[in-house]
């Protein structure tokens, strides 16, 4: 059995189901109706849900629950240094790190840990500090940390994506950062401002956890690998129908592997040609095969979020999971061979994760 948590404009979704039978999902539960949920997740360790929720009177919130269909608690500590002129105005990711921790990315470009199950968290100071002597610029959707990938094995390693402030690195648990954007071209900056330029606007982040000096990431207008720990990209989207997109995802027993879902490029985030296709590669780039039996290919005008593409298992046994703006969601469970859509007419998708 696998569950899907969707997050929605109109609250959290749980799904559940088998994706061998090829049959949409059963819906289990719905929590925080008619308020936004941006994220959520299931922790590995504590097995608790814990939700992002955009209040539009209280602003975002980190929830946490044994059961999604019983009683929720508000984690403590989601805010901004007292004084500050900034207001936090979204968190977009949950993550669970090496070692017991969480973290949870946001905006204003901010990091905050939890370690203790996401009951309470703490903003990282330094990352924060950076932000505000380094005056980063936002993109379209805000300044979105949006992107958290922690190193296998190594606790105190952790790399971030922020839009639009390129990549971040750290190997002391957060007390000092280092950018990684050597080799990203953003294109929609003018020709002699784009040397040097931090203005990076990176969608999502990736890392392949049986190598994880591999990266891959998804830009704004350009897919990317790293074979140096993300400290220098090199482009691989050569052979897609247009290298814009949001989401991107891997195979954990696969180093060389990646899955993008291609929409036509910022002037018309649609499916190219109306048609719906998850783009695959099993050799780091060089090639891409397009996957889309099963999916709507026809006059199927589709939108598909940075956070709204997830996996579960790895190998023959994987299975991938993504929504759309159009409420619709779509699995996969043999790698994306073949797709079923797993729900349908639910309220926009924000996002998606998978639990085998």
């Amino acid at each position: 059995m696998t569950e899907l948590l969707v997050g929605s404009k109109k609250g959290l979704i749980v799904l559940e189901g088998d994706p061998g039978a090829g049959e949409p999902f059963a819906v289990r539960c719905r929590a925080f109706p008619g308020e936004p949920v941006d994220f959520a997740m299931r922790d590995p360790a504590s097995r608790r849900i814990l939700a992002t929720v955009t209040s539009p009177f209280y602003g975002p919130k980190i929830w946490f629950a044994d059961d999604p269909a019983g009683e929720w608690t508000q984690a403590e500590g989601v805010a901004l240094p007292e004084g500050s002129e900034e207001a936090l105005e979204r968190i977009w990711v949950i993550v669970a790190g090496d070692g017991g921790s969480l973290y949870a990315g946001g905006d204003p470009g901010v990091l905050f840990e939890s370690r203790d199950g996401g009951q309470s968290w703490e903003l990282n100071r330094a990352l924060r500090q950076r932000r505000v002597d380094e005056d980063w610029q936002p993109g379209g959707g805000g300044l979105c940390l949006h992107s958290i990938v922690p190193w296998p094995g190594e606790p105190d390693r952790l790399s971030l994506a922020v839009s639009a402030a390129g990549v971040w690195h750290t190997d002391d648990h957060g007390e000092t950062w280092s950018q990684g954007n050597r080799g990203i071209l953003a294109r929609y900056l003018p020709e002699e401002a784009r040397e040097g330029s931090s203005q990076l606007c990176v969608h999502r982040m990736e890392r392949a956890a049986r190598r994880p000096e591999r990266m891959f990431i998804q830009f704004h207008g350009g897919v990317y690998r790293s074979d140096d720990a993300g400290r220098s990209w090199s482009a691989i989207g050569e052979g897609l129908p247009s290298d814009f997109g949001f989401p991107l995802t891997t195979d954990p027993s696969d180093p060389d592997s990646a899955y993008v879902i291609p929409l036509r490029g910022d002037f018309d985030r649609v499916m190219p040609d109306g048609q719906v296709r998850v783009y695959e590669t099993r050799d780091g780039g060089a090639s891409w095969t397009p996957r889309g039996e099963g999916l709507p290919d026809h006059q199927a005008y589709l939108t598909v979020l940075r956070r709204a593409f997830d996996r579960a298992g790895e190998g023959e046994g994987l299975q991938l999971y993504f929504g759309a703006t159009s409420g619709d969601v779509f699995g996969s469970g043999d790698a994306g061979e073949s797709w079923f859509t797993a729900a349908s007419r639910l309220p926009p998708v924000f996002s998606v994760t998978a639990t085998a």
